[in-house]
């Protein structure tokens, strides 16, 4: 399979280069979890991923409860569908927790903390209340629970990953938690296999070609579970050998070949990054370093016929999108002006009337993810 196939098929099946969808809670269910700690990036994520989305759509969604923000996968947060949270997080929060355990340990988190937690967070947001975590904070130093910074947020990961807790609407800037009982509908509950077989498959199809290493990165699973995952739906997939691995897929279309010069702006933490064990197909090995000297390419990234180009940040003003450009190497007029639609896209979905590129020297900036 060659390089560029993957690329082509992953910018498809990832709906970059293709979007069918112009609902949130679709995309995110598309993709079985949308990586969000840095929300703001999950945003324009899934905007990119969306016919005529803004920013406004997908905050409408989050408000409402369309989409979820929890932890669960990885031990960070995620975007779900809420027919998706309980099913989910019963299969990843054992794996989860064990991650965590040294951490609980290290804060004193134990059974009995964790039980007086869970008792007052019920009794405090029963009712349908949405309430700010200085709020839940406040109850539970009532309750005699210390809630230092690092101490309180193992806690509420905790209150998720046991189904009490998810995320309510945001209040201005701030997120707020609400009972999962009282925010999302009751949905069947699932075995380990089948829950194992649907995680597969959604992954596969949105994010092959890929590994079972891939998978059981993006999971969080052993890599026993994983394998058997794939094992219940390869009969649906094909597979191509490729510089020896294995990559699983879908029935690639014929229209995915070749070049399309198309530039995208990545948020950090994109699904097109940060789903792969093995990062190589997307950015060349002299260029990692420049990318994240960490090694995680978890910074903004632009992207340009699917292979990473470069970096980039982002500077809001009042009607005006300013993004500073960061590339590797030398661009061509063909490249630059993809960046400038790719900028134009983003400044649309953030509701601003223009945007403007500004080139940077990479030496003379810091590697930081931005907002």
């Amino acid at each position: 399979m060659p390089e560029l196939d993957i690329l082509s098929l992953r910018l498809r099946n990832q709906h970059l280069s293709q979007s069918q969808f112009s609902k949130p809670a679709e995309i995110v269910k598309w993709l079985g979890a949308v990586q969000a700690q840095d929300y703001a990036g999950a945003k324009w994520a899934l905007g990119q991923r969306l016919k005529n989305c803004s920013d406004e759509t997908i905050e409408k969604a989050f408000t409402i409860g369309d989409i979820i923000r929890t932890h669960v996968l990885r031990p960070t947060w995620h975007l779900v569908a809420p027919e998706d949270l309980r099913w989910m997080t019963e299969l990843t929060s054992a794996r989860i927790q064990g991650i965590a355990g040294t951490q609980y340990r290290q804060h004193q988190l134990d059974h009995a903390v964790f039980s007086t937690c869970e008792k007052t967070i019920q009794r405090t947001l029963e009712g349908g209340k949405q309430l700010m975590r200085n709020d839940i904070a406040a109850a539970l130093q009532q309750a005699g629970v210390a809630t230092d910074e690092q101490r309180f947020i193992h806690i509420m990961m905790q209150m998720e990953l046991i189904g009490l807790v998810c995320s309510g609407g945001r209040v201005g800037k701030q997120f707020t938690y609400a009972l999962v009982d009282e925010r999302v509908a009751p949905t069947q509950p699932l075995s380990k296999d089948e829950a194992l077989g649907i995680l597969a498959e959604r992954y596969f199809t949105a994010h092959g070609p890929a590994t079972l290493q891939d998978f059981a990165w993006w999971s969080g699973l052993t890599v026993a579970d994983a394998k058997a995952g794939l094992e219940m739906i390869k009969h649906n997939l094909i597979n191509c050998d490729f510089e020896g691995a294995k990559y699983w897929l879908t029935q690639p279309a014929d229209d995915v070949h070749g070049k399309s010069g198309k530039a995208y702006l990545l948020p950090n933490y994109d699904e097109y990054i940060v789903s792969y064990r093995d990062r190589s197909a997307t950015i060349r090995e002299k260029d990692v370093s420049q990318a994240d000297p960490r090694g995680t390419i978890f910074n903004h990234t632009f992207v340009i016929n699917g292979k990473i180009e470069g970096i980039w940040k982002r500077d809001l003003g009042k009607n005006k999108l300013s993004v500073e450009i960061i590339p590797f190497r030398s661009l061509s007029k063909a490249a630059s002006g993809a960046l400038e639609a790719a900028a134009g896209r983003y400044a649309k979905f953030l509701g601003l009337k223009t945007s403007e590129l500004k080139y940077l020297v990479l030496d003379s900036i810091k590697h930081q993810p931005g907002a």
